[in-house]
Parts: C-alpha cells; sequence; structure tokens
C-alpha cells in the first residue's frame, strides 16, 4: 500500500504515516545544522537521489572569482562572458539550496511547535507552504541531473533523413520545426546553421545551435530515431506510411577544442549551394564540405552567403563532433554524451509519432506519452524531457 497524499484537496493530511514521511524526507534532504557542508536529496521516489556538495561549490566559486580578477581575463570577451556565466550558475545554485535550507528548517519547527500544542487550525495553514516545497523539491530533483560535465553548454542539433523517401525529407522539416518552436516556447536562442532542401519537399538535413539554460543536458535526451506513422501527403492512394528521421546532439565545443584538428587532415571541397530552382540556386561556389581523413567524419554546410562564413560553420560542426569521439573513447561512464550510433530505420527508433488511425506519441525509453500529438509537434516537448532526466536519475542510483 502506497503512502497517503500529504495535500488533499487543499487540506494537510494530519495522517503520521503521510506528514512524518515528508518531515523525514526534509531532514535528509537538508540536515541540522544548517552549515552542514553536503545536502542529501531524496524525492518520493527511494531510488531518485542526489548529492549538492556545498563546501565544494563554495570553493569553487572563490576560485572562479580570483580567476575573473586576474590581469587579463578579459582579453578573451568570449571566453571570459562563458566563464562568468558558468559562475553565475553555481552562486544561483547556493543561493537556491540555501533558501530551500531555510524554508524547510522553519517549516519542521513550525509543526512541531503546532503539535506540541495541539494547534490543528496553524498545522492546516502549512498546507500550502508544504505544496509549494514539494513542487520547488520535485524541479530541483530535475535540475541535480543537469550537473554533467556539458550540461550548460550550447547544443547542436542536425537532424538527418531516414528510410521513407520524400515522406522522410518531410518528416525531418517537421522536426526541425518542432524543436524551434521549443526554444522558442522556453526562451531560448536558437539559430539555424545549416540546412540541405529535399529533392521534392522537405529537407534532407539540417543543424541547429540552441543557447539558454543547460540547453544540452535538455536536448541530449532527444538523440536517436524518430519514427512517424501518417496518412502521407504524398501518396496519391492516401495510404499510410512510417518515416525516419536521425537526431544527433553535440555540446558546443569550447573555443579551444579538446580535439586538436590538424589541417593536413582536413579536405575542403567548395560546391553549389542546392535548392528547388529560380533564384534559390546559388550560381557561386559558396557550399563546402570538409572531409577529416583520420575520423572518416564529413561535415557539409551552405546555408550562408559566403564560403568562408559556411568553413567556420562547418568547422563548429566538426570540433563539436571530434569532441564528442573523444568523450566515448575516453571513458565508458562518458559514452552517455551522444550514445551509440543507430541507422535510421524500423527497430531503433526512441520515439513514435502516430497521427493515423489515432493520435499518440510514445517515448519508448520512459513510456512516457500523450495523445496531443499536434501540441508535441508544435513544441511541446518539457514533459517528455523531464521524463528522460527522471529515468537518468532513477538508472544511476539503482
Amino acid at each position: 500500500m502506497g503512502t497517503p497524499p500529504l495535500i488533499s484537496g487543499g487540506v494537510l493530511n494530519l495522517q503520521p504515516a503521510a506528514f512524518q514521511q515528508f518531515l523525514f524526507l526534509l531532514r535528509i534532504a537538508f540536515p541540522t545544522p544548517c552549515n552542514q557542508p553536503r545536502y542529501i536529496f531524496v524525492s518520493a521516489s527511494p531510488r531518485s537521489w542526489g548529492v549538492f556538495d556545498l563546501d565544494a561549490k563554495r570553493k569553487l566559486i572563490s576560485k572562479m572569482e580570483q580567476a575573473a580578477a586576474a590581469p587579463g581575463f578579459w582579453s578573451n570577451p568570449k571566453s571570459a562572458q562563458q566563464h562568468m556565466r558558468k559562475l553565475a550558475r553555481i552562486q544561483d545554485d547556493v543561493t537556491t539550496w540555501r533558501t530551500m535550507d531555510k524554508r524547510s528548517d522553519d517549516l519542521v519547527q513550525l509543526y512541531e511547535l503546532a503539535t506540541a500544542e495541539h494547534d490543528e487550525p496553524m498545522i492546516q495553514s502549512l498546507a500550502p507552504e508544504v505544496a509549494a516545497l514539494q513542487i520547488d523539491l520535485r524541479e530541483l530533483e530535475l535540475v541535480m541531473q543537469l550537473s554533467g560535465e556539458h550540461d550548460a553548454s550550447p547544443a547542436i542539433l542536425a537532424i538527418n533523413q531516414g528510410a521513407g523517401g520524400v515522406d522522410a525529407q518531410d518528416w525531418c522539416e517537421m522536426l526541425l520545426r518542432m524543436y524551434m518552436r521549443w526554444a522558442e516556447q522556453a526562451g531560448y536562442d536558437s539559430e539555424l546553421l545549416d540546412h540541405t532542401p529535399g529533392d521534392e519537399a522537405g529537407i534532407k538535413s539540417a543543424a541547429i545551435r540552441i543557447d539558454g539554460d543547460f540547453p544540452y543536458g535538455y536536448l541530449r535526451s532527444e538523440r536517436g530515431v524518430h519514427r512517424l506513422i501518417r496518412i502521407s501527403p504524398f501518396d496519391s492512394g492516401n495510404r499510410r506510411h512510417t518515416s525516419f528521421a536521425g537526431v544527433e546532439v553535440y555540446p558546443e565545443p569550447e573555443e579551444a577544442g579538446e580535439v586538436e584538428i590538424n589541417p593536413s587532415d582536413i579536405k575542403l571541397e567548395a560546391f553549389r549551394a542546392s535548392g528547388h530552382g529560380g533564384q534559390s540556386v546559388q550560381k557561386n561556389l559558396t557550399a563546402v564540405r570538409i572531409t577529416h581523413a583520420p575520423s572518416g567524419i564529413v561535415v557539409s554546410v551552405q546555408n550562408e552567403r559566403s564560403q568562408a562564413q559556411n568553413r567556420q560553420v562547418a568547422m563548429r560542426i566538426l570540433q563539436a563532433r571530434l569532441n564528442d569521439l573523444e568523450q566515448q573513447q575516453r571513458a565508458k561512464e562518458q559514452a552517455e554524451i551522444k550514445g551509440e550510433h543507430v541507422s535510421a530505420e524500423f527497430g531503433n527508433q526512441v520515439r513514435s509519432y502516430t497521427l493515423h488511425p489515432y493520435q499518440m506519441v510514445k517515448d519508448h525509453r520512459t513510456d512516457h506519452q500523450t495523445s496531443n500529438a499536434e501540441a508535441v509537434l508544435d513544441g511541446d516537448l518539457q514533459e517528455f524531457l523531464q521524463a528522460y532526466l527522471k529515468l537518468n536519475a532513477t538508472t544511476s542510483s539503482s
């Protein structure tokens, strides 16, 4: 039997099994005295937990503040800005946990005082704060899963056509719109780095850069094969078709990449940008294709107006892919940065989007699903992203 709900209809549950369990979790999450250096967070799930090392965070803040005060710190503005953003995030983390510590300590003391005096109205008045604290603890549980080495980095998300012909190309364009809409709704900055038009409709591939609060940490859940089932708008017989697209997500590399690229290892080719005809077809050789001989990685970019701009974007993507490859080879425990590459075809999908004969979007890793497929394709992805973070929390602690 499960524990009775702590709050029902806005009324605090006075059953010991409900409230005492919550107080127990609070005391584990925020041990007394308040200056304890490590806060162990335990959610309602006994397998979902994490450690916030306050003492280590303080030392890191001090070290980063000293670095920011050093002469020449701002000689590289981009690197300095990244440093200051990271420092601000860590300072916010410490402030957040300190605030939660104070709130939980006050709540426990008020409850113990009220129970000692048998003051039932006072106990019931604690219900709104208890509910708010529960919500905030659940949000912190998710944030604690965004503590990976690259989670705060801007994300480069690439979409590539899989099996399905013209339907797959149209599906790629639908996915591109979905991620751009998600970024817009979440308040992130998005930039289209490249896209290759399809032969008849849609796109063959695309790459976008997304920046904001933990973009890679959230979007790494999207890597894999995405399957679409629908009545094809390109089939005169109105038959149902299945199409696939592959999504890859990389953390954008720092200005100094983890993997050094030897210019002699690169083959650079220029070609005309493709299009659907007319004025969209470039007459000049502005598109570029970069082949990295040692790894065999090929990057093509044609979205910018000049060859120099396309080459710059292609090198950013190549650096990101090489860094990712190095991370996978360096240690087994870091393999989740990108995950194993699989072909975009039947049987390998991480998520299915069914539009006919019924509407359903289902993630095959978390089992999270919704019948509101239209909202998901319009960018409403947050519940899927959070479900993946919660799955990782459970898996990592089991």
